[in-house]
């Protein structure tokens, strides 16, 4: 399938690019039979004659292009509704009827605080150019209207309210929120490049609008993505302020999977300056070696970093509650647990060169040796809790 991609450049543009791109080279396999043979990316810096022979020889088109923030009103009618027609009209002229989808915008709805928007005139009169065409000529037209988008490449300070907060956290830059109670319905670039790679296999989602409203409907004029989220300003902002925090707390924050929370992080990150992408983190060094907290979260306890010179024994302690897995990555080991109470140890000779975790078990007291004489033990050491000062829940005693 060769597809073209107008507003290639742009801010969907440049992610759905990226991943039909992914398909074509054999990089993304988790959509099923769809094939990409080549990518049409087109965009302002673009000539007419590479229009002309994209739609020429295209099977699918994405038309991304558009106007949203012009020098005049009069140019969203031009942008949007103009380049809409000589699109539709490069097309017919080389009798090309394949699918075609066209990204509008809820502003299309005319409707509400959009009732005197002129780019939501603009949009209106494309969605209609579009499905005339598909009347005309009987190809597939596929309208979708975004809503808010955001994640990775978003244009911030623009026309992205989520975009301005991340780049605002990740770069200490002043913000304002004026009222943190109004809410966005919002849809993540993933989500929406998910869609539209279904809108090559013919499995859209369609639907009608009541103003704003979305009316599923097997048979609708337009498309809708399913997946979105609804948050508050100020949920948006908590959030932000909670992920800046994370390089001092250690803390990740809650993000299961497909939540608002999980996306709007990897948005966020996205933002980061050069000199946050690494940050320091708190050695405990001694003559034993050093052990250093890597990540903490809320409800799932820590992982840290212990490192053993040669030689050196640690640990000779238990727990009530808290449990651990030991790992070792690098060096050679020995790990020794004892139930109190009894003689018996059980032990695990532990190698980076054959990785395997070991359970630290409650109520057994146990220690970690470092077997070789000359190089460091390493090991990575999950624990079920963060570590409380005020209720350590460690005991010392040794093994042997």
């Amino acid at each position: 399938m060769r597809i073209l991609v107008t507003g290639a450049k742009g801010f969907v543009g440049k992610n759905l690019c990226a991943q039909l791109n992914n398909i074509k080279d054999g990089k993304a396999r988790c959509y099923g039979d769809v094939t990409v043979e080549a990518v049409y990316e087109y965009d302002l810096d673009s000539t007419p004659e590479q229009l002309d022979e994209y739609c020429k020889n295209a099977d699918f088109v994405f038309n991304l292009a558009g106007v949203n923030r012009p020098q005049n009103q009069e140019e969203f009618m031009q942008g949007n509704f103009g380049f809409a027609s000589t699109l539709l009209d490069t097309l017919k002229k080389h009798h090309n009827t394949c699918p075609v989808m066209l990204s509008s915008s809820q502003q299309a709805s005319l409707t509400g605080r959009f009732g005197n928007s002129e780019y939501g005139r603009s949009k209106k009169a494309g969605e209609d150019l579009f499905l005339e065409y598909g009347k005309e000529t009987g190809a597939r037209m596929l309208i979708y209207r975004f809503l808010n988008l955001f994640g990775k490449w978003c244009r911030p300070n623009y026309n992205s309210a989520v975009a301005t907060f991340c780049n605002a956290f990740a770069n200490d830059l002043p913000y304002t929120v004026n009222d943190p109670s109004v809410e966005l319905e919002l849809l993540y670039i993933d989500d929406l490049v998910d869609e539209m790679i279904a809108c090559l296999k013919g499995e859209e989602h369609h639907c009608e609008f009541d103003g704003l409203d979305v009316l599923p409907q097997t048979d609708g004029r337009y498309c809708y993505v399913p997946t979105t989220h609804k948050a508050t300003l100020g949920e948006i902002v908590e959030l932000l302020k909670s992920f800046a925090e994370q390089p001092k707390t250690l803390v990740i924050p809650e993000i299961p999977s497909g939540s608002f929370a999980k996306k709007l992080y990897s948005t966020y990150l996205s933002y980061l300056p050069k000199e946050k992408v690494a940050f320091p983190l708190k050695m405990n060094v001694d003559d034993r070696g050093s052990f250093t907290e890597l990540v903490h979260t809320l409800n799932a306890g820590q992982v840290s970093i212990n490192i053993s010179k040669p030689g050196i024994t640690k640990g000779q302690h238990w727990h009530n509650t808290k449990w651990e897995f030991f790992i070792v990555v690098a060096g050679h080991g020995l790990i020794q647990e004892r139930k109190l109470g009894t003689d018996e140890v059980i032990e695990f000779e532990v190698s980076g060169d054959n990785i395997q975790c070991i359970h630290m078990l409650p109520g057994y007291t146990h220690n970690i040796i470092n077997l070789s004489e000359t190089e460091n033990l390493v090991t990575v050491m999950y624990c079920n809790e963060i570590f409380n000062p005020n209720k350590p829940d460690t005991y010392f005693e040794p093994v042997k």
